[in-house]
């Protein structure tokens, strides 16, 4: 029995390797290029990173699902709902939720209070003080984590942690979603050089 369960923890630890570095070589291959590009924060970059084009493949999907939720086990995170600032989070959340098994529930925040209706902020599952994790694509100032994290606290969720893809590794992106969740924890996936090595490796590779 000991055995058979050893052999089990190890082919879990051996998938989630294989998940995460199989997304990083979606991200590497889909989402990054090199170049000269303008940021929405107003800077400019050598790079660029979409994460949609991989976060949207039917692939890349399943992998950060996957990722998404192996993170969160390994974090001791006891999430009931997953959510973020639309439209960097949808997709992860989406397919954070479908990874759980029925699970986690799933939310998305509007940029703005919606002008009709009910004119809710807070979209999808809406139970008041549940424990939930934001979600973002990229981080480079943090403001849409942040977004995030605030609307979610103000709607009446326990933000238990928060996570990224892709950590840009700049405009104090990190320090400034740390204050925002504090004392909930912020964590990347990977990080922009992360991307840009398995990307140079994946181009020498073919060349």
């Amino acid at each position: 029995m000991a055995a058979a369960s050893s052999l089990a923890a190890r082919d879990i630890v051996e998938r989630m390797s294989t998940a995460r570095e199989q997304l990083l070589r979606l991200l590497a291959e889909k989402s990054f290029r090199l170049g000269e590009f303008r940021l929405s924060s107003g800077g400019t970059s050598d790079y660029y990173i979409d994460c949609r084009t991989t976060t949207l493949d039917a692939v890349g999907s399943r992998l950060t699902g996957e990722v998404f939720m192996e993170e969160m086990h390994a974090r001791g995170w006891a999430a009931q709902a997953i959510g973020g600032l639309t439209m960097g989070a949808d997709p992860i959340v989406v397919s954070a939720s479908i990874a759980a098994g029925g699970t986690l529930h799933g939310f998305l925040v509007r940029k703005a209070e919606k002008q009709h209706g009910t004119g809710q902020r807070i979209e999808g599952f809406r139970e008041k003080g549940t424990k939930v994790v934001i979600v973002d694509d990229v981080c480079t100032t943090g403001s849409s984590t942040i977004q995030g994290i605030e609307a979610a606290r103000e709607f009446g969720f326990d933000v238990i942690g928060a996570m990224c893809l892709v950590e840009r590794e700049e405009a104090k992106g990190r320090p400034n979603v740390q204050k925002a969740a504090a004392p909930a924890k912020f964590v990347s996936v990977f990080t922009a050089n992360d991307v840009r090595a398995e990307h140079i490796k994946l181009s020498q590779a073919q060349s």
